[in-house]
């Protein structure tokens, strides 16, 4: 291809260019340059008196702004409130008397239990009761016969000293009993009758709800084995992991708001009772909880819940979000300097709110802006630089 036909070909893709631009939009960009050239202002926009009476004109706005972490939650039993139950000695479950989320009260039997190692310590305060029987009456004997100058006062000394061994092992077993689980009443039955038995229940420390349970009817269970988990429920846990990149600012008395699924529309607010000191090397985590008063038993554990945890908050000035526009990845506010004019400047943007912006800069504290109807100034701006 020759010179003049390079030249021709470059000619005839200008035209081609201008001519798609003159009728596919060319003609704003050809209107706003014009109007650069002539010093006009393209950012200005006059507001036809129509329009005027929809735009609501004010000053940035002073408003207290609060922080907002989300994270999934449950609720938990409080383990203050929490006992795990199991069997004094080793033996054989005869009886099951509760089952899963029934409510129980303090001594309540919770299942039937058979042990030999019962009937030993048993067979043990029965014979304890029977040397104190013998020593009582061997010290009383010893005080006749000094009466009678048959013997001195220190045989009657050592048999005294006898007695006191034998009551003092008498009140050893008979601790040993209760802390296997036997009643004062069971233990009185038992030094009336000297009959031993082998059978015994196994009962509630605490009033409370049966959460689990770990055993069945036949089954040989020990001491080191939990056959039942008992909890009040008055009072449970909101809990939560906090992501390590977030639990800098998390602390004792952070403003809680969380919401239950299973309980739509009821909202639990509080504060943080807990944070943990420690990070969790597994999860990369910081657990924190919140107490909340249960007393209608309205929170279950396990109850899966959406927490929100709120600053202390601070004075920010914003702007509402009808007052912003976006142009070309920049905001823009629209800035009154006439009564019938405003000028589109450029703002910096903080944090976005549901219904406003924090404003950083590009607005003084007494200026006058459109803080409702920017979008209708902007689309009056386009039309009026078209012209």
């Amino acid at each position: 291809m020759t010179s003049s036909e390079i030249r021709t070909s470059f000619l005839l893709a200008s035209l081609s260019s201008l001519l798609f631009l003159h009728g596919c939009g060319g003609k704003a960009t050809v209107a706003e340059s014009s109007t650069k050239g002539t010093g006009r202002n393209t950012l200005e926009v006059k507001v036809p008196a129509d329009l005027m009476k929809d735009i609501q004109v004010g000053t940035a706005k002073w408003t207290q702004v609060t922080d907002t972490l989300q994270v999934a939650g449950r609720i938990e039993a409080d383990e203050t409130r929490l006992v795990k139950v199991s069997v004094p000695l080793p033996g054989r479950i005869t009886a099951l008397e509760v089952l899963e989320g029934q409510q129980v009260r303090k001594g309540q039997p919770l299942a039937g239990l058979y042990s030999t190692d019962l009937s030993t310590s048993q067979l043990g305060l029965i014979k304890a009761l029977s040397q104190a029987d013998l020593a009582l009456r061997a010290t009383e004997r010893a005080k006749q016969l000094v009466s009678a100058g048959v013997i001195g006062t220190a045989e009657v000394q050592r048999r005294e000293a006898e007695l006191l061994q034998a009551n003092a092992e008498v009140a050893s077993i008979r601790d040993q009993l209760r802390v296997l689980g036997l009643t004062e009443k069971d233990i009185e039955q038992l030094q009336n009758t000297r009959k031993v038995n082998s059978l015994t229940h196994v009962v509630s420390t605490i009033d409370g709800t049966v959460l689990d349970r770990q055993v069945n009817t036949g089954q040989i269970v020990h001491p080191s084995d939990v056959i039942f988990t008992i909890a009040d429920l008055s009072n449970v846990w909101l809990v939560a992991d906090i992501p390590e990149q977030n639990a800098g600012s998390i602390a004792v008395g952070r403003v809680v708001e969380a919401e239950v699924p299973a309980l739509p529309g009821h909202k639990i607010r509080g504060r943080l009772s807990f944070v943990s000191s420690i990070v969790d090397p597994a999860t990369r985590t910081v657990h924190v909880r919140m107490d909340v008063l249960n007393p209608r038993n309205r929170y279950k554990p396990a109850m899966l819940a959406t927490i929100n945890l709120k600053d202390h908050g601070r004075r920010e000035r914003t702007l509402p979000l009808s007052a912003i526009v976006r142009e070309q990845d920049k905001d823009y506010a629209f800035v009154q300097i006439a009564e019938d004019k405003f000028v589109m400047r450029p703002v910096t943007l903080g944090e976005d709110y549901e219904e406003f912006r924090v404003l950083k800069g590009g607005i003084t504290d007494n200026e006058k802006i459109a803080l409702d109807g920017a979008f209708h100034l902007n689309t009056e701006r386009k039309r009026q630089a078209l012209q």
